[in-house]
């Protein structure tokens, strides 16, 4: 015959008739009483209990036995939860996610993170006699049997141990309404036999985690967050009476459950009053019960990556990194509020490996898209592109840093009427060298540098970086392509210049850490070395983007980095995009429903967030300028000015548009000391807006 165990006692708060402790120890098998009550102490209902014993004994003597109980280490690996966590590079957990819709069953918890108010407001509602019994408790039985007979609503004698066995094995549990004495007399078996297997320790855990909770949640811990938003170490001893009070009925209407929450607190020493358990069960049972993920910092990231519940998915994320990150966009949302910006995202790369250290989109209160990824949204580049223009035309030797750009008023006749680009400042110089077109953001200046270098080329060199926005001929784009007509996603434009800090080379960006020491795929070259570095020296010239954004302004980082702005059409997208010797990181603001901006541009949008997380990513470790390539010419030249045929440069043109293709073979001259002179346009049936 199974016997009892003794465990130790662990404090309660609940005195009377509760549980005074449980040791988390593993208790040992050992005889203490005999497994039936005697006939000489007690009243009719402990005899009623000898007799009941007396004829299991018989009867589980004449039966085959039941299967053997599982093991605990078994059922506790077996449990799956709903839930399913993504994890930084760290092993710690940055999101959780929800997977399985059909039930609420979060993580494991162990006993000893349960509040003993709880167990012992349990213990005293379900089974008193759980620490002493061994699985049955007869006395019990004994009294539920005399009781069943003079009344209509009969009482069960359910044990924890009886209640378990039934959670782990389903044909020990009711079909239809109460159990027949056949089901019950298996229960019985079943519970004895987990008695003399587990420990009382054991048991208990397993009890509180697969215990049926309100609604579709399973286990203690779910129904503690989702009724209390906290978990079931922390619950009060009111909390814990409510709880207790929902096992036996768990989806009855909250009046009821605050009945049966004063009757037990009744029972219990040092119990909360019946007016503050029946507001309590009224505040917490009625309506929806949702469950707070414990940590939400990559929801967006998470809805891509975890399919299955119970998965742990270690990801190349930073979770400070990732927290520091939210807290700079956040923050700019705050100031930009007034503004109508509600929506911001950013991505943090690592250059030499590709890795993802940051994946954050957030959103203000008033968004009307907060479920929108702004990492993955496409949206209109604005001057994001200009860079990857002038690689193009550094990299064919179109053009050097020092050539002189024409920037004058320019008409282009278009099939619905003339296209007159215009820089954001409404200003023209004339003349301006490359360096300074492009640290500027001059607009004029990348329309010619286009029409140099040719729609097709360009597009094609796009599609290398891996832009996928260019679903139309190149032609349909036309002069606006210049000026960031394509849409772009933050994880694409953030890539592309990942590969400006990597010497033209580009790869795949990745989520998941490899065995090996790149975590990309391999790298293809998009530009050469000679143009990338030419390029990020001008993104980092200070002097050179002073016309447009002065000499100290948030593009000022506190060490070396190649910044970009964008501004898309009537200011509804913003980008900040630049890199360091280690890290590319990308911003965007605006908002997802589509909805402009009011008077905000790249450099006051999106730029303040950037510097923060740049400066942040190099506290104690400065970033250091790029070494010029072997084969890289520097030279001092005599400024463009704004006078015809000054130094080479080109005569102004006329602002009429004019037809025709584009020279057949621009100049290719190693250090080229002018631009091609007006180039020609062709038309085109879209247009960009004027962007800085």
């Amino acid at each position: 015959m199974p016997v009892t165990t003794t465990p130790e006692h662990l404090p309660s708060p609940f005195e009377k008739g509760g549980l005074r402790g449980i040791s988390q120890a593993s208790t040992k098998q050992a005889p203490l009483n005999p497994p039936c009550p005697p006939f000489t102490k007690g009243g009719y209902a402990a005899k009623a209990a000898r007799i009941a014993c007396v004829l299991f004994c018989l009867a589980e003597s004449a039966t085959a036995a039941l299967a053997a109980p599982p093991d605990f280490a078994q059922v506790k690996a077996a449990w799956q939860p709903s839930e399913a966590w993504l994890l930084d590079r760290n092993g710690e957990v940055v999101q959780e996610r929800r997977i399985d819709n059909r039930s609420r069953r979060t993580d494991w918890t162990a006993l000893a993170a349960i509040s003993p108010a709880l167990i012992g407001a349990v213990l005293h509602a379900e089974d008193q006699r759980f620490l002493s019994h061994g699985g049955v408790d007869w006395l019990a039985v004994g009294h539920a049997a005399l009781t069943n007979l003079f009344n209509d609503r009969p009482r069960g004698a359910s044990t924890l141990t009886m209640q378990l066995a039934a959670l782990l094995d389903v044909e020990l549990r009711a079909r239809r309404g109460r159990r027949g004495i056949g089901e019950k007399w298996d229960q019985m078996q079943a519970a004895r036999d987990l008695d003399a297997a587990w420990s009382k320790t054991q048991i208990l855990e397993a009890y509180f985690n697969l215990l049926p909770m309100r609604g579709d949640l399973i286990g203690i811990d779910a129904a503690s967050r989702a009724l209390f938003d906290k978990r079931p170490a922390g619950l009060s001893p009111a909390e814990a009476i409510v709880l207790a009070a929902l096992i036996r009925a768990p989806n009855a209407k909250a009046g009821e459950v605050a009945k049966r929450a004063c009757a037990l607190g009744a029972g219990l020493d040092n119990a909360p009053d019946c007016k503050t358990l029946t507001q309590l069960s009224l505040n917490s049972l009625t309506g929806r019960h949702p469950i707070v993920a414990t940590v939400d910092l990559a929801p967006h990231l998470a809805s891509q990556l975890l399919k299955r519940p119970g998965e742990r998915l270690r990801t190349t994320l930073d979770a400070h990194l990732q927290r520091r990150v939210r807290a700079s966009l956040n923050e700019q949302l705050a100031r930009l509020a007034p503004r109508h910006v509600q929506d911001a995202a950013a991505l943090v790369l690592d250059n030499d490996s590709g890795a993802v250290l940051a994946y954050v989109s957030v959103s203000g209160t008033a968004s009307a898209g907060g479920e929108t990824d702004g990492v993955t949204a496409p949206r209109q580049a604005g001057s994001t592109l200009k860079p990857f223009l002038y690689a193009l035309a550094l990299e064919r030797r179109y053009l050097t840093a020092a050539s002189p750009l024409d920037d004058r008023p320019l008409a282009i006749a278009t099939g619905g009427g003339q296209y007159v680009p215009q820089n954001y400042d409404r200003q023209y110089r004339g003349q301006a060298s490359l360096r300074q077109a492009l640290a500027s953001s001059l607009n004029i200046p990348a329309v010619h540098t286009l029409e140099l270098v040719g729609e097709d080329l360009f597009a094609n060199r796009l599609a290398r970086l891996g832009f996928e926005g260019l679903t139309e001929a190149a032609d349909f784009y036309g002069p606006a392509m210049a000026l960031g007509s394509l849409d772009v996603t933050l994880w694409q434009l953030t890539n592309a210049y990942r590969a400006l800090a990597n010497g033209g080379l580009v790869n795949t960006p990745s989520l998941i850490p490899s065995t090996g020491r790149q975590t990309s795929t391999k790298a293809t070259r998009a530009f050469s070395p000679e143009a990338t570095y030419i390029v990020a020296d001008i993104l980092a010239d200070r002097q050179a983007r002073a016309a447009t954004f002065g000499l100290e302004s948030p593009l000022a980082s506190r060490s070396w980095a190649a910044v970009k702005t964008g501004t898309s059409k009537d200011m509804r997208d913003n980008w900040c995009v630049g890199f360091t010797d280690r890290y590319t990181v990308g911003v965007w603001v605006g908002n997802f429903d589509g909805s402009p901006m009011h008077d905000v541009s790249g450099v006051a949008g999106a730029a303040p967030a950037w510097r923060d997380i740049i400066d942040h990513l190099h506290t104690g470790s400065p970033s250091q300028p790029p070494k010029a390539p072997a084969r890289l010419v520097r030279r001092k030249v005599a400024p463009p000015t704004s006078h015809p045929g000054a130094n080479g440069s080109c005569p102004a043109p006329n602002p009429t548009a004019r037809s025709g293709p584009p020279p057949a073979h621009p100049p290719k001259s190693s250090i080229p000391a002018t631009a091609a002179c007006s180039p020609s346009t062709r038309t085109f049936p879209r247009h960009a807006s004027d962007s800085a």
